[in-house]
C-alpha cells in the first residue's frame, strides 16, 4: 500500500498532526506515505506584499507553512525511520503565476517530491470558490489547460497533480462537461511531461466524492501510457487521517488496466517503481 498525496494541519485545510498522520499509516500497514502540503505559490508571502483586500477564503503567508512542513516532516523521517518509508513533498500550486519563485521553493534540499497543480487561474477566485452558475465554463476550461500546459512544459515537478480537478467543484452544480473539447491540449500536455521524464498521478478523492471518479479518470489515465507515459504515483489527497488510503486500492487497479506493471514513489526528486 502506496499513498503519495495527504495533507496534514500544516495545510489551511486539513486537521491532523503529521504524527497522527504517521501513526495512522503505521496502523494501516502503510508501506509509503508522502506528506504534500499545500504550497501556493500566488499567495506565498504575506497578504501586505500582494496589496490584497481579504476575502475571507483565501490564505496567505504558505512561507510559513512550508517550513513548518520541512522541519516536521524531517523530524518525523527520523522519528519513524525503521516503521514508515515517509516521504517530505509538496503539493506546489499555481508555479506559472511566478517560475522564479517556484524555482526557488523547489530547490529546498529537504524536498523528495514535488506535485505541480493548478487550483486557481490568473484573475479568477481559486477554483473551489467560482459560482459556476456564473461564469462560462468552456472559457475558462480552456483557460485552465492552456495553464497546465504551460506548466507542464516548464516540467520542474515530479507528477502533475489531479489533471481533472475542476470537475470537482463544476459537478457540485449539477453541470456536465464534455471533455472532448480539450483532449486535443491535454494529449500535448502529457507529451510535455513524457517528454520531461516527468508523470502524473491518480487522484482518488474523486471516489469518495460526488464527482465519483479518479482525477483523471481512466480515459485519460490510458491516453498517458499509450503516449508513452510511465511515471504514475496514487495518492488519496486525504486532509484527515480518515481518508488515508481511500480508494488508492481502486486507483491502482485503473492503473493496472491501463497497461501499467509500475506505480511509483520519490525520494530526493528520484522515482523508485513498486510492481503492481
Amino acid at each position: 500500500m502506496i499513498d503519495c498525496h495527504t495533507h496534514t494541519c500544516n495545510s489551511p485545510d486539513a486537521e491532523n498532526t503529521v504524527s497522527e498522520l504517521c501513526e495512522q499509516a503505521i496502523a494501516l500497514g502503510l508501506d509509503v506515505l508522502a506528506i504534500t502540503e499545500h504550497c501556493e505559490v500566488n499567495r506565498f508571502y504575506s497578504i501586505e506584499y500582494y496589496n490584497a483586500t481579504p476575502n475571507g477564503y483565501d490564505t496567505y503567508n504558505f512561507d510559513l507553512s512550508f517550513e513548518k512542513s520541512m522541519q516536521d516532516n524531517t523530524k518525523a523521517q527520523q522519528k519513524y525511520h525503521n516503521r514508515l518509508n515517509l516521504i517530505s513533498g509538496i503539493e506546489l500550486g499555481q508555479a506559472t503565476h511566478d517560475f522564479e519563485l517556484a524555482e526557488k521553493i523547489i530547490s529546498d534540499e529537504r524536498l523528495d517530491f514535488v506535485i505541480g497543480s493548478m487550483h486557481q487561474l490568473p484573475n479568477h477566485d481559486d477554483f473551489a470558490f467560482i459560482n459556476y452558475n456564473e461564469v462560462d465554463i468552456p472559457s475558462l476550461l480552456s483557460e485552465n489547460y492552456f495553464e497546465v500546459l504551460k506548466l507542464c512544459r516548464w516540467g520542474k515537478f515530479d507528477v502533475l497533480g489531479h489533471l481533472t480537478y475542476t470537475l470537482r467543484y463544476i459537478g457540485n452544480y449539477g453541470i456536465t462537461v464534455d471533455m472532448k473539447s480539450y483532449d486535443e491540449i491535454i494529449v500535448e500536455c502529457f507529451k510535455a511531461l513524457i517528454n520531461s521524464g516527468k508523470g502524473i498521478e491518480i487522484n482518488s478523492s474523486g471516489l469518495r466524492q460526488t464527482y465519483g471518479k479518479t482525477f483523471p479518470d481512466f480515459n485519460y489515465i490510458k491516453l498517458y501510457k499509450d503516449l508513452g507515459g510511465e511515471i504514475l504515483t496514487v495518492g488519496s489527497d486525504s486532509h484527515s487521517i480518515h481518508d488515508l488510503t481511500k480508494g488508492i486500492p481502486e486507483g491502482i487497479e485503473l492503473a493496472k488496466l491501463a497497461g501499467f506493471k509500475y506505480v511509483c514513489y520519490f525520494k530526493k526528486r528520484k522515482p523508485y517503481f513498486i510492481k503492481i
